[in-house]
């Protein structure tokens, strides 16, 4: 009989740290994530079922109590739940019973922490994207370009971000912030 042998998935970017200029970027502790399609009815729902609210505003998050769960509004009927604990996000929505795809994307993303008076001049270097206070306040959230890879950016506090990644393009990512950095 054959053994068995199971692969052990790591953490892509696994305790990563670089400070440059007025920039510090961290590797994020790994997290559940939720890509969270469903039409306006379910809304109420799904709400209940995750323990906070789903924004229906563009550009705009809510974050849990607890501070450690977020829901990203990504597009009218398109949201990113992010989950700092590790909770079966999956699970939680089918408790909802209302009409919905949740597909658990955890494995899919990695998330790169830019913080720092200079994290905003950073994140421009690539990132067309305004990010100014006026435009871009914290909570905000948005689907947006870094150099030549799609990201999605979540402003966490005035001068702090979450850089959410696909694995396979979180080097790329990582040196391109980290040059960014030093010159921010």
């Amino acid at each position: 009989m054959a053994d068995i042998a199971l692969a052990e998935r790591r953490q892509k970017q696994g305790g990563r740290k670089a400070a440059a200029g007025n920039v510090t970027l961290t590797a994020a502790s790994p997290a559940s994530r939720l890509a969270l399609r469903a039409p306006e009815p379910s809304l109420g729902p799904l709400s209940r079922a995750l323990g906070m609210t789903l924004p229906t505003t563009a550009k705009t998050s809510a974050t849990s109590a607890n501070r450690r769960r977020h829901s990203l509004w990504l597009g009218p009927d398109e949201w990113l739940v992010i989950d700092e604990n590790g909770a079966d996000l999956v699970a939680e929505c089918a408790t909802s019973n209302s009409l919905c795809s949740a597909v658990d994307v955890s494995h899919r993303n990695v998330a790169i922490l830019v913080d720092g008076v200079g994290a905003a001049a950073c994140i421009n270097a690539g990132c067309p994207q305004d990010l100014s206070l006026e435009t871009f306040p914290a909570g905000g959230c948005s689907r947006t370009v870094l150099g030549k890879i799609e990201v999605v950016l979540f402003r966490t506090a005035e001068t702090a971000f979450r850089v959410e990644v696909w694995r396979s393009f979180s080097d790329y990512a990582w040196d391109f912030l980290e040059d960014a950095a030093r010159d921010s």
